[in-house]
């Protein structure tokens, strides 16, 4: 989800009236309700057989909400101004059903389920905002090559692109103490950290910057080098300091996995396995991440299945 800003969006508040929601469009016919199978790989399991069976169709609907809206963002040879424009008609359009409006043709099979769940279940809509202000951030800060100052910044782009969906999940699994959600938020920050760290050999080619000012200048690395993916020991030094910082996030949240009964805490495990698992394989390429991607295979997962039974 991932998920990239001189422009930081402010945390999207949203009202329950429909001031200021232009009608959507209306469909011919009426819009599904359940979600479509989540096919998109990922390296963290999402919906899968092990989340409670009766929580993946909503889980499914978050997922496709968001994996739409990050295609949008990124995919394609769309220009900047047409991807916030198509971000601003999707936000309208989640304003829309919040509201109570029939989802309209153009996204009606995401709106639809999405729809739904907030029925049925109450999602907090101001979270699924939030995602939306994080990847227009991501093409503001792309489009201008932008970096960020320090951690605090990416933290806050964390805070938008990867914290609201720990928070939804805990909502459906009707856990809400601040310590969870703390917790929950720590992993969540790491899971993107890590998204991060894993994909430098892609995202620097592609002008998105996410190892901070603040960091490459105390390792005394200049972006020069970084854009040229050139593998010295001061940006193999501030990789792996990143990397740890990641894993330290991580074992702050790593509490919640006892707190989650049943399925979902064993989904939750898998997925912080997951993370700590290409940590792993960053640490082992010493800042080689740079210019090599690492990846899970068969014999990664049933590594961390073995460790989440220590767990």
């Amino acid at each position: 989800m991932t998920q990239r800003l001189v422009i930081i969006e402010s945390r999207a508040h949203l009202s329950s009236d429909n001031e200021g929601v232009k009608p959507a469009a209306q469909p011919s016919s009426p819009a599904p309700t359940l979600a479509a199978p989540v096919t998109h790989y990922e390296n963290f399991p999402v919906a899968s057989l092990l989340c409670p069976p009766h929580l993946r169709q909503p889980i499914a609907a978050i997922y496709g909400f968001a994996r739409t809206a990050d295609d949008i963002a990124d995919e394609g040879d769309a220009t900047p101004a047409e991807r916030l424009a198509e971000l601003d008609a999707y936000r309208d359009e989640l304003l829309a059903i919040a509201a109570g409006q029939a989802p309209g043709a153009r996204w009606a099979t995401v709106f639809g389920p999405l729809q739904h769940a907030i029925r049925q279940h109450g999602l907090p809509v101001p979270l699924l905002a939030d995602l939306l202000s994080a990847f227009s951030q991501d093409i503001h800060k792309t489009a201008a090559g932008a970096t960020y100052a320090d951690r605090a910044e990416l933290l806050d782009y964390c805070r938008r692109s990867a914290n609201p969906v720990g928070r939804l999940l805990l909502h459906l699994y009707g856990v809400h103490d601040e310590t969870a959600l703390a917790q929950s938020d720590a992993i969540c920050s790491a899971l993107q950290l890590i998204n991060f760290w894993q994909d430098l050999s892609v995202d620097i080619p592609r002008g998105r910057h996410y190892l901070s000012d603040a960091d490459c200048v105390r390792h005394g690395v200049g972006r020069a080098e970084l854009a040229a993916l050139a593998s010295t020991p001061a940006n193999r030094q501030l990789v792996v300091d990143n990397a740890r910082w990641a894993r330290e996030c991580m074992l702050q949240g790593l509490p919640l996995v006892h707190r989650l009964p049943g399925r979902a805490g064993w989904e939750l495990r898998l997925v912080v396995q997951g993370g700590l698992r290409i940590l792993d394989k960053v640490d082992a390429l010493q800042g080689a991440s740079l210019h090599t991607r690492p990846k899970l295979g068969k014999a990664d997962w049933l590594r961390m299945l073995g460790r989440c039974l220590r767990m």
